[in-house]
């Protein structure tokens, strides 16, 4: 997201700041200032990205940039202090990344809502920051108009996500079936070792949580490799969202 101006239209100018204007019973249109600011904290490790973000977010009259944040453990304790409205989050930061500090926030502060900004728009990630409590999620190459608007959205709580997450949610929706490997030679056992792994968690977290050791955990693992012929955790996330074992409101 580079800070470029110009490449935000007049038209779209025009509707954000028609969109920060209210009226009085006259009629007559109220400044801009009179609206609540929309309280934005930036979390992102790069300081370079960070100041040319934070630059152009504080030009845009209807938000309030009130906090920086460099790393994940950083941007978690200033959201508890700050308790911004919406916290635009980069993925990759050091001492916690996004999605975990965005875990922790749905949890304790429900009302913060979070924009992810990351590379990557995979099925297996983009599930992820949906069941990270996410109300959102942008591309590193939007532009600033996509990031401004993609702000005012998360703040008016609606959810903001590219149009590979609406092919997603559309098929899984719509029951569309998938070619591929057949789920029902999988053990009951199995298809929870699957559905754990499609989270995202570790062979020791899926142990805890499933009541089974590590080494249980890698054989079923192995096992689930073997007879699907898939042999890498993406291609086992994208057949267990595909098979619905998992789902977008898990």
């Amino acid at each position: 997201m580079e800070d470029d101006a110009t490449t935000i239209s007049g038209k779209g100018l025009a509707e954000l700041h028609r969109s920060g204007q209210r009226k009085n019973p006259s009629g007559q249109k109220l400044p801009l200032q009179a609206e609540k600011r929309i309280r934005v904290l930036l979390a992102d490790d790069h300081p370079v990205v960070r100041k040319g973000l934070a630059a152009y977010l504080e030009r845009q009259a209807h938000l309030e940039l009130v906090g920086e944040a460099s790393d994940g453990q950083d941007a978690l304790r200033k959201a508890k202090e700050l308790l911004p409205d919406v916290v635009l989050m980069d993925m990759d930061m050091p001492r916690m990344n996004g999605l975990l500090v965005t875990e922790t926030l749905r949890k304790e502060f429900p009302n913060i809502k979070v924009l992810i900004v990351s590379a990557d728009s995979s099925p297996e990630f983009m599930l992820r920051v949906i069941q990270s409590g996410a109300r959102g999620h942008l591309l590193k190459e939007a532009s600033p108009k996509e990031l401004v608007d993609a702000i005012g959205q998360v703040a008016g709580g609606h959810a903001v996500f590219g149009p590979e997450f609406a092919r997603l949610a559309l098929s899984q929706m719509a029951g569309i079936p998938t070619e591929g490997p057949d789920a029902s030679k999988l053990t009951k056992r199995e298809r929870e070792v699957l559905a754990e792994i499609a989270k995202g968690f570790s062979n020791k977290e899926i142990g805890s949580r499933l009541h089974i050791g590590t080494r249980m955990v890698e054989t079923h693992r192995e096992n689930l490799m073997a007879k699907l012929d898939i042999h890498s955790v993406a291609g086992l996330t994208r057949f267990a969202f595909a098979q619905r074992l998992v789902t977008l409101r898990e």
